[in-house]
């Protein structure tokens, strides 16, 4: 069983960094991990049945009544397990309740199919994040 925790007093907490470094930094070797959204945002952790953090996510408000989310991640050991769908219906719900109308993502492209399988559908050119090519992504929410 899996919980859900939302930190909104928009600072990074160590449980989503610890995450976003072991799966951006050290696994997929981003350098820029960290910018100045990091305290404007809503932080999301997801923590399995031992309390231990096993994925993340974040959002802020972006255009008219949307909401940007990023930096969705799960630790390897974890994947395969239903988290990533997790995170994005606790983001959208999340949206929802804030007023959002529609989400919107920067996808890596190899997540593309994940993310269309969610709802999202893809937009606009392809975009280097990085080295990483990516994708902009949306949903009605």
């Amino acid at each position: 069983m899996f919980k859900a925790k939302w930190y909104e007093d928009l600072h990074l907490p160590e449980d989503a960094k610890m995450i976003r470094d072991e799966v951006f930094v050290k696994e997929q070797k981003f350098q820029d991990e960290y910018d100045d959204m990091e305290v404007k945002a809503l932080h999301l952790v997801i923590y399995d049945e031992e309390n231990q953090p096993v994925a993340t996510a974040r959002m802020f408000p972006w255009e008219e009544n949307s909401y940007k989310f990023g930096r969705i991640a799960v630790r390897k050991p974890w994947r395969g397990q239903g988290l990533g769908r997790i995170l994005m219906e606790e983001l959208e719900k999340k949206a929802v309740s804030l007023g959002g109308k529609q989400a919107l993502i920067g996808a890596q492209q190899q997540a593309r199919g994940f993310y269309e399988k969610c709802g999202y559908i893809a937009y606009g050119d392809e975009y280097y994040e990085e080295y990483c090519p990516h994708i902009h992504m949306k949903k009605q929410i």
